[in-house]
């Protein structure tokens, strides 16, 4: 068990770095901060809105903290040897291995502070991702104090689906939520609900109350690849963007515009207004789950370029291509990789979904192995993501297993 202690001038300088795109992007405001002065051993669970809301929480405490990350970014960063300096625990997003229980355990045992993100990936749609049953379970394991770092508004100043960030106000609100005695001997039921109470969101309704103007508010494009099911016509994949700020059907003429707050107005009368694009997206979920529940859809099939991290250049280059299979049980890579025709499989079990970007790509991890696979439609994507989405819930409520 070893514990990776941060190199002090390196956290300093991330802090002064994250400090001013804090100030400049994020324009934070820090409602609460109960950790300030607090000593360890603690742990901070922090919600996920935005691919940087690290840059909101790494000052909120001078003393540093250990931050668990996704291994797929973390072995993708041309300033890998930094992050090491700054103590991170890279690990694979919704699989847990002995030496990572290790090493996130050796931070408490030195008596240190440690910050996770529960949720695992940030959100394409305003709504939060699930968190996995084994996070409730990990808490009570560390038997320390728990704090929420509760972040409104990143999503609207950096969407996943949308490229740079946009400035605009957020806040932070950082709090006991959990004393170690309490942890230790709390029902999972009662972790479970008062922590998916502190750290679930739907980032439109929040915004409802917010009211915020972020910059480029209305600038939309990068969005169908979410929405790509028409909620008037039910048509897919026929969903473009209009003059930047306009959702359109090419079908059946659906139009929706995005106004200054991100909110959407319908333009042309046709069908109903859905006011959030988290309600819209909600829609889409429900309707694949449905068909999977139905049996219209069993299996998913596309095409793809394979990408791999070359450790050596520290990004993610073409290793080959085949083709991804997807149905209730995982995936099936087949194809030419690394010069070797292969077939490999990744079970789903237990997976509430997968790291990827809408109308791009998504990552299958086996093992250590994380292979990025590009879709020869990127807009099938969200399909795919959907669909797994659906088989993790159908899994808890045994309609399938």
């Amino acid at each position: 068990m070893r514990y990776k202690k941060p190199n002090i001038f390196c956290y300093r300088l991330a802090q002064a770095v994250c400090f001013a795109v804090a100030t400049i992007i994020f324009k934070r405001k820090m409602l609460r901060n109960e950790i300030k002065n607090k000593k360890g051993p603690f742990v901070v669970i922090a919600n996920h809105q935005a691919a940087y809301d690290f840059v909101n929480l790494i000052g909120a405490r001078k003393e540093p903290m250990s931050f668990v990350i996704s291994n797929s970014f973390y072995s993708s960063l041309p300033i890998k040897r930094f992050f090491d300096e700054l103590g991170v625990i890279p690990k694979q997003q919704f699989q847990t291995t002995v030496k990572d229980m290790k090493d996130i355990k050796a931070v408490i045992d030195h008596g240190k502070a440690l910050v996770i993100y529960p949720a695992g990936l940030m959100c394409e749609d305003g709504v939060s991702t699930p968190i996995p049953d084994a996070t409730y379970k990990f808490l009570r394991w560390l038997g320390v104090d728990v704090y929420v770092a509760r972040t409104k508004g990143t999503y609207f100043a950096m969407p996943k689906w949308s490229k740079g960030m946009r400035a605009g106000k957020t806040f932070m609100d950082i709090y006991k939520l959990f004393s170690a005695e309490e942890i230790k001997t709390a029902d999972l039921s009662y972790i479970k609900e008062k922590t998916d109470e502190a750290l679930l969101f739907d980032a439109y309704r929040e915004q409802e109350e917010l009211l915020i103007k972020y910059k480029k508010h209305n600038d939309i494009v990068g969005l169908e690849n979410v929405l790509y099911i028409c909620p008037h016509c039910k048509t897919e994949f026929g969903i473009s963007v209009k003059g930047g700020n306009t959702l359109c059907c090419e079908k059946c003429g659906y139009e929706a515009y995005s106004d200054q707050y991100s909110f959407l107005h319908n333009k042309k009368g046709i069908g109903k207004e859905i006011r959030y694009v988290s309600d819209w997206s909600k829609m889409i979920f429900a309707s694949v789950k449905e068909q999977i529940k139905n049996g219209e859809l069993s299996e998913l099939k596309s095409n793809a370029v394979i990408k791999m991290v070359d450790n050596k250049k520290h990004k993610f280059t073409v290793a080959g291509q085949g083709e991804v299979t997807l149905n209730s049980q995982g995936f099936t890579l087949r194809g030419n990789i690394n010069g070797k025709e292969t077939e490999l499989f990744a079970s789903i079990n237990g997976i509430p979904t997968l790291p990827f970007s809408p109308g791009k790509y998504f990552e299958i991890q086996q093992g250590s192995d994380i292979y990025r696979c590009e879709l020869s439609d990127g807009k099938q994507v969200m399909k795919f993501i959907n669909a797994v989405k659906s088989y993790y819930e159908l899994s808890k409520e045994e309609v399938i297993r």
